[in-house]
């Protein structure tokens, strides 16, 4: 089920790539020309957009999220028109202007909804990158909180392993939305963003996603990538991590009108949501629902949180995560030195004494996961006739107290397995289990962490209030 995308206004994102005009000529086509087996347009309407980076940074800013745009233009009215239109948006603009190169400008012809012709207005490319691009480039990293590096292969990011090796020392999580052949010049970024076209250009096919995430890895291993991100068109989108299983998406798009600048939104929503802090897997999640609106739409246009959030449609509680979505979870607590505090159960029916160990499990650390048996598993343990609430009932319930952040469904009959993987620092059970009892307690303890018994509320079980019920039915 899908849950609301929830952007961070305090965050910002630095964007720096090629900077470009995009100006689009629309009209009717009604004849041939008599001069050329060409149609004749009549223009009605003319427009004009931010394009390449500065739409990567338009698109940011529509999710709520500052942003600041770093690139080359020429000295003229186009770079004028851009800076004015992305100051509305309240983007920090800093063009390096170069008196010697226009403004990048791609024209469209566009008739009925399709792309008839495009012009292009651009040097063969910058051939040397001026030093204040980089100066500006540190001064902007102390008020930023991620970096996203968009190549056209227009020459801005002429010396993109020098950008990359600055931000990366400065810890900043760094994604590109790469060009060409050579991916070796984006050797240590953080995430890469390629089609699935770009991709094989540089491994070779993949004619099944077996073949496709082998080669990921071994790419991400080569070049010391942490993600790869690759945009399989029709086929949605494939995330692979250093160390993690693959996760795959099928597309979103029900209709497609142009796909000019999915790019863009791709990396700007993952960008947007990754500084918001959610961990790959859900940022893909939803640059995969903000592509799906973006190809709906004719030229490049930003997705908003609203209309993202309008498409996701009514969802489950952000706090109910996967086992994959909780390990990205636990890997940004762990870089922030967070303590995690992990307990479980079945929960049935959800009553004080519930709440209140919970609160108590809460105050130990930092963050608090709830892994909750399956409804198989609590028949199991507890006999045929239980669970009374379903599965999605009792997280939902756990996911509305305060003290819990993160609940997780587990099927086995203990949660061993999900401790194992999830390494909390502090594993929680109540004091009518001896430690020797809890599962996972030995694994804690040999990894460093602690392992503490609750105090229960007497009188209060569900078992206790199941019977009360029945006696009540009983007697009535």
């Amino acid at each position: 089920m899908s849950r609301k995308f929830k952007p961070d206004p305090k965050a910002s994102v630095l964007v720096v790539g090629d900077i470009m005009l995009d100006r689009y000529i629309y009209g009717e086509t009604r004849r041939i020309s008599p001069e050329a087996p060409v149609p004749v347009v009549r223009v009605q309407e003319t427009e004009e957009r931010p394009g390449g980076a500065a739409n990567v940074a338009l698109n940011i800013a529509a999710y709520e999220t500052g942003c600041c745009l770093i690139g080359l233009t020429g000295e003229d009215v186009y770079s004028d028109r851009l800076m004015s239109d992305l100051g509305a948006y309240r983007i920090d603009c800093q063009f390096i202007r170069q008196a010697d190169m226009p403004t990048i400008t791609k024209e469209r012809v566009i008739s009925q909804h399709q792309q008839l012709l495009r012009l292009d207005y651009e040097l063969a490319g910058v051939q040397r990158v001026p030093e204040v691009l980089f100066e500006v480039f540190e001064n902007r990293l102390e008020h930023t909180n991620a970096v996203v590096l968009s190549d056209y292969a227009k020459g801005c990011l002429g010396e993109v392993e020098r950008l990359i090796k600055i931000a990366k020392e400065r810890d900043l999580f760094v994604m590109i939305d790469p060009k060409g052949i050579n991916f070796g010049k984006y050797s240590g970024a953080s995430l890469l963003t390629p089609n699935q076209h770009e991709f094989e250009a540089i491994v070779g096919p993949c004619p099944d996603e077996s073949t496709l995430v082998e080669k990921a890895a071994n790419l991400c291993t080569e070049l010391k990538f942490e993600a790869l991100l690759i945009t399989r068109g029709e086929h949605g989108m494939s995330l692979v991590q250093s160390g993690r299983e693959a996760v795959h998406l099928s597309t979103e798009a029900r209709e497609v009108f142009d796909v000019t600048g999915a790019g863009d939104t791709v990396i700007a929503t993952m960008a947007a949501a990754i500084v918001a802090g959610y961990p790959l897997a859900d940022a893909m999640f939803y640059a995969n629902k903000a592509a799906g609106l973006s190809v709906a739409k004719l030229g490049a246009v930003s997705v908003s949180t609203r209309e993202l959030n309008q498409a996701l449609g009514p969802g489950r509680n952000h706090k109910v995560v996967s086992e994959a979505e909780l390990n990205g979870v636990i890997e940004r607590a762990r870089t922030e030195k967070k303590c995690i505090v992990f307990t479980n159960g079945c929960f049935d029916i959800i009553h004080a004494g519930h709440v209140s160990y919970l609160k108590q499990a809460a105050e130990l650390g930092d963050l608090l996961i709830v892994a909750v048996n399956s409804d198989d598993s609590v028949t199991g343990l507890k006999g045929p006739d239980r669970p009374v609430n379903s599965l999605e009932d009792r997280m939902q319930v756990l996911a509305a107290i305060e003290s819990v952040d993160y609940v997780i469904a587990f099927n086995e009959e203990t949660p061993e397995r999900l401790i194992q993987v999830l390494e909390p620092d502090i594993l929680v059970k109540g004091e009518d289990y001896q430690e020797s009892e809890i599962a996972g307690a030995e694994f804690v303890i040999g990894r460093g962490g602690k392992v503490h018994r609750i105090a229960l509320e007497e009188g209060r079980s569900t078992s206790a209030i199941i019977n009360a019920v029945k006696t009540s039915g009983k007697s009535g």
